[in-house]
């Protein structure tokens, strides 16, 4: 199939070819490594409130910023780090949102240390099977699912 007929979502436009590529590529593909786990998670905070695509246009930035997504280097993040990032105008400068960042790696940490990674906690809110949804219209979609609410409450 040509690049031009490929079947994409509504959201995913032409907004710019990095977007088309992260929706080839990435949107919905099942992820079983930690770090990656981490970046969207991060990613998908920062996002809270404003596009996705304002955050993937940022997305390098927070490579760097947040040490290349690793966990263990972001929960060693200082108050005067933080203060650095919140200076930083590659990336979204909410300081609740990167103090929320810097915070929530510790409990990512935890449940790697309770499970084995986070991976295996994760997966199995879907019985370690990735859901095939066959929605229409993007309006078909539900907000929340039984296993989104059951994940959220667990993170809680």
């Amino acid at each position: 199939m040509a690049k031009q007929d490929k079947k994409r979502c509504d959201w995913a436009g032409a907004v710019h070819e990095d977007y088309i590529a992260y929706h080839d590529q990435e949107w919905g593909v099942p992820v079983h490594d930690d770090r990656k786990q981490f970046e969207f998670l991060l990613l998908e905070g920062a996002q809270a409130g404003l596009s996705w695509w304002v955050v993937l246009s940022k997305r390098e930035a927070y490579h760097e910023a947040f040490a290349e997504f690793g966990p263990q280097k972001v929960a060693r993040f200082t108050p005067k780090r933080i203060k650095r990032l919140i200076q930083n105008p590659g990336i979204i400068r909410n300081r609740l949102k990167i103090s929320a960042a810097v915070s929530n790696v510790r409990i990512f940490l935890e449940v790697q240390e309770e499970f084995g990674s986070f991976d295996e906690y994760i997966w199995r809110f879907v019985d370690f099977r990735p859901i095939q949804n066959r929605r229409r219209r993007l309006g078909d979609l539900p907000a929340t699912t039984p296993q989104s609410n059951a994940l959220s409450k667990d993170l809680k």
